[in-house]
């Protein structure tokens, strides 16, 4: 937890969800500083590279990304943190001596086996998933060939341990309770867009991540997280971790999320709360989530397109018998799920609930959806978040239009549902909005990086500068 926006910017990046500054593993708080600083936002134009569509969007994001009139000055973040391990996954699949072979996808990793299979299939797709691996001799055996592999490097990414209480800046405050004798490690292994693997070729560049994590998936840290912030006296709270639950039993899972929820409700009344979800495979615990006051008890939720899917299929939402995206979600059945989960679980007259915003993010465009009253900005809001994804991946201040592409829809429906409008995307004019029923809906397209520096932890980064440039209403 720290101020807005330089410690508690990066605060959220290294302790909500996982990490996005990719950090050599004995980095100095000086190039911490260095690397915040180079976050700070100002005029800067974006190469514009000949009048082409990305260089014409990205201008266009410039000019229209302008700072809420009321900002976060505290905010606090919990309650998952750990050390991330960053390496190539073939080149450690191949130390372990695996072989390709035909993906599975498991829902929970038992053996090594199962790890090259569940690889396989999400490399195969080109999409990002997170993993339990419920063998601890054997997580701990692979962690320690994967710290040692050469260019394995180490992200900040709470229940903080030696080795990252040493890497957080000194901005960065950690309640003593929080600290813990040990470390626990997450291996993120990457690959990148055409990198094959006997007969696997991936489509995007993205990452698969696993642990065998049993502090952040009890949540140990909520209760210490939560009676720190009448200290604090924080504007806004940032909770993510609750997809490691998955590693528990059944018992515990349904006794810590009612405890989630009755802390949650501690929380002062008028301070937001952000929820950042992450993949799961376990659509009770996914149902349980959305039903059991967890969704009515925040205030914005952040996610993707696997975990968007998910959370419909779960809950019998629209377009749930879709068993998986083809390619890019269409945008118009994003638009219907988004739409079910404020008008089921949302803020409304007859319904007291404190869900009324929700930044979806996926490759190619993001969308904002937000309950008509509650919050300004957005449009803003939406445009940064995507610039962001685009600067964070290629690791470059602004966006270089010569690395990026534009692979949004140029048209698209805006519902499946009912009659949707037709819309036309125009990069001069990159954000594009529609109402429905009193929830406005503000999209834009991603300028994807082509040879990606960074695939993980950028959820958290877009879902954070999403959040810096939101206004809340002051009703909240």
């Amino acid at each position: 937890m720290a101020l807005w926006r330089g410690s508690a910017y990066a605060g959220f990046l290294a302790l909500a969800v996982g990490c996005v500054f990719l950090l050599e593993p004995q980095l100095p708080g000086s190039a911490l500083r260095s690397l915040w600083s180079s976050l700070q936002l100002g005029p800067a134009p974006a190469p514009l590279g000949s009048g082409s569509p990305e260089g014409r969007l990205a201008a266009a994001w410039d000019a229209l990304i302008v700072r809420p009139a009321r900002r976060w000055r505290r905010v606090a973040v919990g309650v998952n943190a750990c050390v991330d391990v960053v390496l190539s996954g073939v080149k450690l699949l191949q130390a372990l001596g695996l072989n390709p072979g035909h993906g599975k996808d498991h829902s929970v990793l038992h053996s090594r086996n199962d790890l090259e299979e569940t690889f396989i299939h999400f490399m195969g797709k080109g999409a990002a998933a997170e993993r339990f691996f419920s063998d601890k001799e054997t997580f701990h055996d692979i962690a320690r060939i994967a710290s040692e592999f050469p260019g394995a490097q180490v992200l900040l990414c709470g229940p903080v341990g030696p080795k990252l209480h040493e890497l957080l800046d000194d901005n960065v405050f950690v309640p003593p309770e929080s600290l813990q004798e040990v470390d626990e490690f997450h291996l993120i292994l990457e690959y990148q867009a055409g990198e094959e693997w006997g007969q696997l070729k991936a489509p995007h560049a993205n990452r698969f991540i696993f642990s065998h994590d049993l502090s952040n998936g009890a949540m140990n840290m909520l209760e210490v997280f939560v009676s720190s912030l009448e200290e604090f006296q924080p504007d806004l709270v940032v909770l993510s971790g609750l997809h490691m639950m998955e590693g528990q039993s059944k018992e515990l899972q349904r006794k810590r999320l009612l405890e989630v929820v009755t802390s949650i409700s501690d929380i002062p009344t008028g301070i937001p709360v952000h929820l950042e979800l992450a993949s799961m495979t376990n659509r009770e615990l996914m149902s349980s989530i959305v039903h059991q006051q967890v969704f009515p008890a925040v205030t914005s939720l952040g996610l993707n397109e696997q975990e968007l899917l998910f959370l419909s299929q779960s809950a019998s939402g629209p377009h749930s018998s879709l068993s998986s995206w083809n390619g890019v979600p269409d945008v118009g059945m994003v638009s219907d799920i988004l739409f079910w989960i404020l008008k089921e679980h949302g803020r409304s007259k007859s319904r007291a609930s404190d869900l009324t915003r929700i930044h979806f993010h996926t490759l190619a465009y993001h969308i904002l959806a937000t309950v008509d009253g509650h919050w300004a900005n957005q449009l803003a809001a939406v445009a940064a978040g995507a610039r962001m994804a685009g600067t964070q991946a290629c690791a470059t201040e602004t966006i270089n239009a010569s690395r990026v592409s534009l692979r949004a829809p140029r048209e698209f429906m805006t519902s499946h549902s009912e009659a949707g409008s037709r819309i036309v995307v125009n990069p001069n004019k990159p954000v594009v909005e529609w109402h429905r029923e009193g929830i406005s809906f503000h999209f834009t397209p991603v300028l994807v990086c082509k040879d990606p520096i960074r695939t993980v932890g950028l959820g958290d980064a877009i879902s954070a500068e999403g959040l810096f440039y939101s206004e809340v209403h002051p009703h909240y």
